[in-house]
């Protein structure tokens, strides 16, 4: 029987010969060193069917990277949703971007600012997860130079992005096939495009809503009120 937690591993085993030269120096992938807290999440909350699946472009270094739960905030991670687990290193660290697990003292902003949402408009994580899941599309972390600057899936070269994103694309047909969302929400623009090209002929309704990073000057001028407003408009009702 197919589970999100097989197909995570079925992705960490497609992406894993893939290679990724210069200006990228480094590459995470949290389903790996991360994988007891990311099935956790997947095992405790991914039960199908979910009204609406939430996408995520890739793991922030204070998130996902240190948790393996998608926009996984340490403090909402440990203490709402109830998720802590052992957590690795990957084979080569960048020096600015250690991985420290539940130890890390830095809070990943975006993933604070939806699942504070998430925890205030619903109150305990199952009423939160029995119509919604959040996942990511890609699950690598890309850094490059001394400073470990993020570098975006979209920006790779032509020759490392398109078996990439074949592969992620697979995947995410994969998780639709088993949560039969009928709704898949890009948390941003650019996992809505991802998600129209994958999902293609899949029987479900893609729209988006805005991204909650700090680097966007409207999230900073109240992300949570401004996507409700993007999901009522999508005839998606919150309580």
């Amino acid at each position: 029987m197919t589970t999100l937690a097989q197909i995570s591993r079925d992705l960490v085993e497609a992406l894993a010969p893939m290679e990724f030269g210069e200006p990228v120096t480094h590459v995470y992938n949290p389903l790996e060193y991360a994988r007891a807290p990311h099935e956790a999440y997947l095992e405790r909350f991914g039960a199908g069917p979910k009204q609406v699946l939430f996408l995520g472009m890739n793991p922030g270094p204070f998130g996902m990277a240190q948790t393996g739960v998608p926009f996984g905030e340490i403090a909402h991670v440990r203490e709402w949703m109830g998720i802590e687990g052992e957590v690795g290193k990957p084979p080569v660290e960048h020096p600015k971007r250690p991985i420290e697990g539940f130890a890390c003292a830095r809070s990943e902003v975006s993933g604070r600012r939806l699942w504070s949402w998430a925890k205030e408009r619903f109150g305990e994580p199952e009423a939160f997860f029995e119509r919604f899941f959040v996942a990511n599309y890609c699950p690598l972390v890309f850094m490059e130079g001394e400073r470990g600057k993020n570098r975006v899936p979209e920006k790779l070269r032509k020759a490392e992005r398109e078996p990439l994103l074949a592969t992620c694309d697979a995947s995410l047909r994969e998780v639709v096939a088993l949560l039969e969302p009928e709704w898949v929400i890009g948390v941003g623009k650019w996992p809505r495009v991802r998600a129209e090209k994958a999902l293609a002929g899949v029987d479900v309704k893609i729209g988006h809503v805005l991204h909650p990073s700090p680097a966007n000057p409207r999230a900073n001028k109240g992300w949570a009120p401004q996507a409700e407003k993007e999901l009522e408009e999508l005839g998606i009702a919150l309580p």
